[in-house]
This record gives C-alpha cells, sequence and structure tokens, in this order.
C-alpha cells in the first residue's frame, strides 16, 4: 500500500479527532454560591447542588463556601456562578447600585429563580452579659457578620433603627457564625447578630455550652427601618431551648442566578428546587418555609425566563 493511499484515512481520523475534542471540552459547569459552613445557605446549597447534579446530568455541579449576599451577587455579575443565595435587602441594593451597600454600579445581569425562606435576624448574648434588651447592647462587645455581608447590613439597619451606630459598643467584631459563637464561649464578646433561617447551627451550638439570652426587636423598630423588605417576626419558643417566643425582624432570601445562564439550566434548577423539596429540609428545618406558590411574588430583580417557563407550567405564574 502506498503512503498516498494512506493519506485520506488518515485525514479523516484528524478531522473526526477535532470534532470531538470540543464537546469534550464543552463540559458545562453549575457553581452553586453559599455562605459560611456553619450558616443555612452551605447545607441547602449542597442539598440544591446533588439535586440539579440530578436533574443536569451532564453538568459538573460545585458548592462554594463564601461571605454571602454581596460576594455571592457580585460573584454572578462576573460570571463566576450560576446559582447564589442571597438576602432580598441586598438584592434590591445591588439591582439599584447602591454604593453604601456595596455595590459601586448596578449589577444589571442578575436574573431571580424564585423567593424562598425568611431570615430571622437573631440577637443572641450569653446570660452572663446581661443583656435582656437592645437598650442593654450599649457598652458591650458585639459581632455583626463578616464586613459587608448581608447579616452586617441587617446590623446596621436594626441598630440604626434602635437609635444605635457601632461606635456605641465597646468592641465591634465583623466575623462569619461560627467564629463568634467560639468567642463568646471563651467570653471575649457579649453577643452576636446573625442573620440566619431559624434552628441555625451556630446558635444551637452556643445554646448548648452557654446559657443564652435571645433579645427581643419590637415591631416599632423594624418599622422605622422603612424597608418593605424587613418584615417583623417571630423567633417561636423552644428554637434554642428559650421559653417564650421572641419579637424580631426578618428579611426573604432569594434564589438568584445570571442572564448568561441558558433557559434549559435555570429551568431545569428551578424545577429540581421545587419537586425535591424535602431533600433541602432534610439539610436544614428552614427549608419548610419555601414555598413553590411564593417563589415567583414581587421579584426585587426580574425573573430570569427559565424560572418564569417553570413556574407558567407549574400554573404559578399567568
Amino acid at each position: 500500500m502506498s503512503l498516498s493511499s494512506l493519506k485520506l484515512p488518515v485525514a479523516m481520523l484528524v478531522s473526526a479527532l477535532v470534532v470531538a475534542s470540543p464537546a469534550r471540552g464543552a463540559e458545562q459547569f453549575v457553581n452553586v454560591l453559599t455562605g459560611g459552613t456553619s450558616g443555612v445557605y452551605y447545607p441547602l446549597g449542597v442539598a440544591l447542588s446533588t439535586n440539579i447534579g440530578k436533574a443536569l446530568p451532564n453538568v459538573k455541579t460545585s458548592v462554594q463556601s463564601t461571605k454571602a449576599s454581596l460576594e455571592n451577587l457580585n460573584l454572578l455579575q462576573a460570571g463566576r456562578g450560576e446559582i447564589a443565595f442571597t438576602l432580598g435587602d441586598s438584592l434590591s441594593d445591588a439591582w439599584k447600585g447602591v454604593e453604601d451597600a456595596g455595590f459601586k454600579t448596578p449589577l444589571n445581569k442578575l436574573r431571580t429563580v424564585g423567593g424562598i425562606y425568611p431570615n430571622y435576624i437573631q440577637i443572641v448574648a450569653s446570660a452572663d452579659s446581661g443583656i435582656k434588651t437592645l437598650a442593654d447592647l450599649k457598652g458591650k462587645r458585639i459581632s455583626v457578620g463578616a464586613p459587608r455581608s448581608g447579616t452586617e447590613l441587617n446590623a446596621r439597619a436594626i441598630l440604626k433603627a434602635a437609635g444605635m451606630t457601632y461606635k456605641d459598643f465597646a468592641k465591634v467584631e465583623f466575623l462569619p457564625f461560627g467564629e463568634s459563637v467560639e468567642l463568646i464561649k471563651n467570653r471575649q464578646l457579649d453577643v452576636t447578630l446573625q442573620s440566619a433561617g431559624l434552628g441555625v447551627a451556630s446558635i444551637r451550638d452556643l445554646a448548648t455550652s452557654v446559657k443564652i439570652n435571645v433579645v427581643a426587636i419590637p415591631a416599632d423598630v423594624v418599622a422605622k427601618i422603612g424597608d418593605p423588605a424587613y418584615q417583623a417576626g417571630t423567633i417561636p419558643a423552644n428554637t434554642y431551648g428559650e421559653n417564650a417566643a421572641t419579637p424580631t425582624a426578618t428579611v426573604k432570601n432569594f434564589l438568584v442566578t445570571h442572564e448568561g445562564v441558558p433557559a434549559d439550566t435555570v429551568y431545569a434548577m428551578t424545577k429540581a428546587l421545587f419537586t425535591n423539596l424535602d431533600q433541602l429540609v432534610a439539610a436544614h428545618s428552614a427549608a419548610k418555609a419555601i414555598s413553590a406558590a411564593d417563589a415567583p411574588k414581587d421579584p426585587p430583580v426580574p425573573l430570569h425566563p427559565g424560572a418564569e417557563k417553570y413556574y407558567r407550567e407549574a400554573g404559578l405564574l399567568k
């Protein structure tokens, strides 16, 4: 057989390899942006990632622990994630480009997947600190969450409505939930403000280690915030072993994506969320408050077309 007679098969083989290689390299990824590992976003994100992986077997899923809302929204805008958890007030600020909230320009690529469960703003002090009311916070040592996280923005809003600033404290730490709790255990802090779903692991851990007081945020203080994202709520009795229910403020959480994620992918992610809610509830009890019927209502940012398609098919949008 002559060399020239081999040219055609070799050329065909090379061509086939060139055609095949892009398909191998076109692997799709879904990175789920969450929060600290001791919060609620992270375990829910792990469960959601598993469900998305089952719904989209050709997609590689991952879960990223972050500083939560603000970081998640900026990462989405930069295309460095496909779905993320965020607080509703942070989402609204990101869309508007509120610089004081950490958004120098409007994040116009963001799109809503759906509203999920409410965060409860939980102010928890060691009983030894003597803190029982908001007024008792003055002169104490507090942790308000990671800098410019959703929790820290909530802290600023609540303290301002109660007539306080960070200058009223003996010490202000900007730490994630788990680290805040460890410092209270070691008597290096008096109180922590944590914005999370009910039964958050960090506060449960603290309650099993030291005696705690859950500090009330009265409804009139919530009203003074002047932001519809903040609503009056109640931490039920025995959430952390306390005997009585405690008034507080709530802020709705959202799942968000960006406009560059294909509609089919977002449709599958939205469907994976609502057809496997039991698995999210198993991951954290906060997911009990997630309702498909409420999910598309009043989003601070437009719905992604893929999410909208799911809600229309499910009869939740007309």
